[in-house]
């Protein structure tokens, strides 16, 4: 039986008029050239609204108004971040009709070429994300290790990651860790591949890396200054790439696995730990986290994007709240 079939005529004509109404608000919303340049810069990412304002060049009580627009038809949803609210691309909704519209929506607005102007402004807010987190490493090493200790130190996930590595498919030539922190991954790495590279943008733990790789006399690990970018500018290949709560940290965890899909040979592998989202914005201050987890669509959606296959999963639920993601993903 139909839903008309079940309904009065009065009923039926009330629901038709309901479809009318949201087509034209969508309508309304997505008619608007600066509300559509805003999904566009959220494809990925997201942004504060005060970000945003920065980004487009205009007021934020005229972004906090064009955001809302958004939100009321479901283009947009919030997130809180510790006591920042950020702006993403809502998820596709599960009425058929309004999800083929928002899905050909996005497909639109994706073809749109951002200026010169604002990709400038976009990598500077990124650049200042990055800055502010390299800071907190620099001021805060000495103490850091114990701070992350009460979220999740590698001494609570680093066998298991190490037993997920044993378990993937993947060439042993060389291996890409991206973030290696106080080194504590790296022996593991060394033992199992001919060739380890760890990129860091902290020199303080970089140090605290070569102290590992001299005590341990890991001659296969090399050690450089410097972020993804450097890494495909000098041409860098790997079979493997690993990211141990890294991913929380960067200012555009999209780009991130953009880049990465970039340095992973044919058959690579990129393995993620990171936490699941929560809600404990204490450690924003504590750890310099950028963002409180992440959900498993996050990364599902991001790889996807940057051509990425998705592998097998695996969830580590912590004593302390936290949730821990494991993740597979492979460059066929």
């Amino acid at each position: 039986m139909t839903i008309a079939a079940q309904t009065t005529e009065g009923h039926c004509a009330d629901l038709g008029a309901l479809r009318t109404d949201t087509l034209a608000a969508f309508c309304k919303a997505a008619g608007e050239p600066l509300r559509l340049e805003i999904l566009r810069v959220l494809r990925h990412n997201a942004y504060g609204v005060l970000e945003l304002s920065q980004l487009f060049e205009v007021k934020q009580s005229g972004m906090s108004h064009h955001l809302k627009v958004l939100a009321n038809v479901g283009l947009v949803a919030t997130r809180r971040e510790g006591n920042s609210i950020f702006y993403r691309r809502a998820p596709l909704p599960v009425e058929p009709a309004l999800q083929g519209l928002h899905r050909h929506l996005f497909a639109t607005v994706d073809l749109i070429e951002l200026s010169s102007a604002l990709q400038q402004r976009i990598r500077l807010t990124n650049q200042e994300r990055t800055k502010a987190s390299r800071e907190f490493f620099e001021q805060n090493a000495d103490r850091f290790h114990a701070n992350q200790d009460l979220i999740a130190g590698y001494t609570q996930y680093g066998e298991i990651v190490t037993e997920f590595l044993d378990a993937t498919p993947v060439r042993k030539d060389v291996v890409l860790e991206v973030g290696p922190g106080e080194g504590g991954f790296l022996p593991n790495l060394s033992r199992r591949f001919t060739q380890v590279i760890a990129l860091d943008t902290s020199d303080e733990m970089l140090s605290r890396s070569h102290k590992i790789t001299a005590e341990q006399h890991l001659t296969n690990v090399q050690l450089i200054h410097g972020d993804t970018s450097l890494a495909l500018e000098q041409q860098l290949k790997a079979n493997c790439i690993t990211l141990n709560m890294v991913l929380h940290h960067t200012p555009d965890p999209a780009h991130i696995f953009e880049d990465l899909a970039q340095l992973l040979t044919s058959g690579g592998v990129l393995l993620v730990t990171d936490l699941c989202h929560h809600d404990q914005s204490w450690a924003r201050e504590a750890c310099g986290d950028l963002w409180l987890g992440f959900e498993p669509d996050d990364l599902s959606n991001w790889a996807s994007a940057a051509g990425l296959e998705e592998g097998e999963s695996l969830y580590l639920a912590q004593r302390n709240g936290f949730q821990i993601q494991l993740r597979q993903f492979f460059n066929h």
